[in-house]
């Protein structure tokens, strides 16, 4: 399968048309934006980390029957993928305090939550993804409830998928924010799992290995993303 038109380019993807009009294909891009784009840089070889990370963990989600836009990976940075229509909701779960969830609340980063919390934004860069809830997503009419349901469903088996394996790789999951799309009527998991979308620390010494790195300059970023990957032994 080959690409046709540049159909998206966003902040750290592009997606292409190819001669399939159901798939499409996505090419990762190492560059890296923060706080709505006002912080801008590169990470080097973020985008082979991120695409073949995130193919890793889809088709582990796929064999515990949650549905994916994954379909074959083409090379490092590269993947066919099922097109979807995008629900305009950004879905965050969080298992420890952290990030604006620890900020909004006055409450140290790193305070283990007694269940498991989740979280609805609107997917709108212009109103800097604001926080709703499904009230709102329904009287805006971003999803119907029945979507709202498989959504939330699959996103905590997700989360119970994601740390139960990071667990084994001594990598603690704090938080991630996933989405998810609409494929011939169905609700599917879309986007990506990565250093750019998930909170990991290390279990031992809680050193963060992701992309807060590069959000408040704590250095060695590359390094943290290349950790990530070596424990996932991705051949």
């Amino acid at each position: 399968m080959e690409k046709k038109e540049l159909l998206y380019e966003g902040k750290a993807k592009k997606v292409y048309t190819t001669e399939d009009p159901d798939m499409l294909i996505v090419s990762y891009k190492d560059d890296a934006t923060a706080f709505d784009g006002q912080k801008k840089g590169t990470i080097v070889g973020k985008g082979a980390i991120n695409n073949r990370m995130t193919n890793h963990v889809f088709k582990l989600f796929e064999a515990e029957g949650i549905p994916t836009h994954f379909v074959e990976e083409l090379n490092d940075r590269e993947t066919v993928v099922k097109k979807v229509e995008i629900v305009p909701l950004e879905v965050i779960i969080r298992n420890f305090s952290a990030g604006s969830f620890a900020k909004k609340l006055g409450m140290e980063e790193g305070i283990k939550l007694l269940q498991p919390t989740l979280e609805f934004s609107y997917k709108n860069d212009d109103l800097h993804d604001p926080f709703i809830n499904d009230y709102y997503a329904l009287a805006l009419g971003l999803a119907t409830r029945e979507e709202i349901d498989d959504i939330t469903r699959y996103a905590f088996r997700v989360n119970e998928i994601m740390r139960k394996y990071f667990a084994g790789l001594g990598i603690e999951l704090i938080d991630f924010k996933i989405e998810f799309g609409r494929y011939h009527g169905a609700i599917i998991l879309a986007d990506e799992v990565s250093p750019d979308t998930c909170r990991l620390w290390d279990m031992e010494t809680r050193e963060k290995l992701d992309k807060d790195r590069f959000r408040r300059d704590l250095g060695n970023v590359e390094d943290a993303y290349q950790e990530v990957f070596r424990r996932l032994g991705i051949q």
